[in-house]
């Protein structure tokens, strides 16, 4: 059998990396664990155990193998080694954290030990975003944000999203092969654009993608440096093309009473009156409309293959959509809407569009009783804490079921699922961007059937975040329109 979840280097007869399960465990086990001279030497009496680990290759440590086996890397250093390791990816000491218990230490933060760790890899391509802001002031910008996130808000991006998806995603073409990754990253983008922004990205469309992809892939550059041809150098050229877009845009947005997030941005005030800065509403935008297009395309991506995998579900999950009649989508029927809720949930388990969180300590600390040294980057591979099969029974199989009323496997433990992490850092966003991935299926499923061949896996490729090498692709069928039940139209 292979895997259901994308880390199929630790399953049988594995299609992406083509070493047997017991072959592969056998060299990650047969590896011992070795101390790193910073984390192995706890303060005298405190009683506290040095964290063992894997240099790995030279600088590059053993970040290659995680690129190339994504969550089977982690699983399988999770089982050797225990919750809490450490290696040098880029030169740079990092400790990784994953299962449950230690997940919730370093999330929770209760002692305040823990800073935001992004800045590092991303921090010159989405300069000041929310998730690379800490303590006071990140929860100065986070109550701000939350203003273009509010119930009447989301209901009023909610009324544009479905005319939006529904004209998009009813122009698919069928019956012959469509790559549905890139297809939903152009509709993401420009949703982004008309919601986020309320502008239409036009000729602009292809240079903003290539510009945020090329900032999503330049915090994994091997070079850490501009030069020609690299992909540091393509992350700073995409961070300007975005600055210089939205910079145009803003004076616009300052003087607008539009409903979109952009002009709400503009316009957030706290009690005191303070606002954003102009640079800040920037930083924030990029990084918003990247985290939004990019985690709901995977996402999106990874359940309609899974729908296409396990028809079953795919029926169910229409049935639903259909039972609503012909009624215009709305958003308090889509809320709850189970059997989708369920698909998502469990498509974001096997498939996290976030690999894992990067923190980072300001003082000596502990997790699971292994000290901690301040200044070290820690990253929690929460990914595995969905695939351990001590939370979650057959844990590799597509199930949505374990989310029923009747099951509720993610409650085995609070952070046993946490795609969208958790603590004061937790998704600001999230609502929103489970409502399109939603919305988008929900389009899908009353326009279309589709089905895959059982041999067919999806190649994923890790990076900052998972995508599949081969775009996806899939064949759809037009259902007949008589029924389909319900026609959107676009809101002018």
């Amino acid at each position: 059998m292979i895997s259901e979840y994308p880390a199929r280097a630790i399953s049988e007869n594995s299609q992406l990396v083509r070493i047997p399960r017991r072959q592969l465990l056998d060299r990650v086990l047969a590896r011992t664990p070795r101390r790193e001279a910073e984390l192995a030497t706890p303060p005298p009496g405190s009683g506290l155990k040095p964290v063992l680990g894997d240099r790995g290759l030279p600088f590059v440590g053993n970040l290659l193998k995680a690129m190339r086996w994504g969550p089977a890397q982690a699983l399988a250093e999770y089982r050797r080694v225990g919750p809490v390791t450490w290696s040098r990816p880029l030169g740079q000491p990092n400790v990784y954290v994953s299962g449950p218990e230690a997940t919730q230490v370093v999330l929770s933060n209760k002692d305040k030990a823990f800073g935001q760790g992004w800045d590092y890899y991303i921090g010159a391509f989405f300069d000041r975003g929310l998730l690379l802001l800490e303590f006071d002031e990140h929860m100065f910008h986070r109550r701000l944000m939350q203003q273009a996130f509010t119930r009447p808000r989301l209901e009023g991006y909610f009324a544009e999203l479905t005319g939006l998806v529904d004209k998009s995603v009813a122009a698919w073409p069928t019956e012959h092969r469509l790559l549905v990754y890139p297809t939903i990253k152009t509709m993401t983008l420009e949703i982004a654009a008309d919601i986020f922004m309320d502008a239409e990205v036009g000729i602009e469309r292809d240079s903003l993608n290539k510009a945020f992809i090329a900032c999503t892939h330049g915090g994994m550059a091997f070079v850490r440096y501009p030069i020609p041809g690299g992909h540091w150098r393509a992350g700073l050229r995409g961070r300007k093309v975005l600055e210089d877009y939205f910079f145009r845009m803003l004076p616009a947005k300052r003087a607008s009473q539009d409903n979109d997030m952009f002009s709400a941005l503009c316009h957030a005030r706290d009690e005191d009156g303070e606002q954003f800065s102009d640079r800040d509403v920037i930083n924030h935008m990029i990084f918003l409309i990247m985290a939004a297009h990019d985690t709901s395309t995977t996402t999106a991506t990874a359940a309609a293959y899974f729908l296409g995998k396990h028809p079953e579900w795919q029926k169910k999950a229409r049935a639903e959509s259909l039972a609503r009649g012909d009624a215009p989508l709305d958003m308090a029927a889509l809320e709850t809407a189970t059997v989708l809720d369920e698909v998502i949930k469990e498509t974001v388990r096997l498939v996290s569009p976030v690999p894992g969180f990067a923190r980072r300590t300001v003082k000596d600390t502990e997790i699971l009783g292994h000290y901690i040294p301040a200044g070290v980057t820690v990253s929690v591979l929460h990914w595995v804490n969905q695939l351990l099969p001590e939370y979650w029974t057959d844990p590799e199989r597509f199930d949505p079921d374990r989310f029923s009323a009747e099951r509720h496997e993610d409650k085995s433990h609070r952070y046993a699922w946490v795609p969208f992490g958790g603590g004061v850092h937790k998704c600001i966003g999230m609502h929103f961007g489970t409502l399109e991935v939603k919305v988008i299926l929900d389009a899908m499923l009353r326009h279309y059937e589709w089905s895959l061949p059982q041999d067919y896996e999806i190649p994923w490729a890790f990076s900052s975040m998972p995508f599949p090498v081969d775009d996806a692709p899939m064949v759809l069928r037009r259902r007949p329109r008589s029924s389909r039940l319900r026609v959107i139209h676009p809101v002018i």
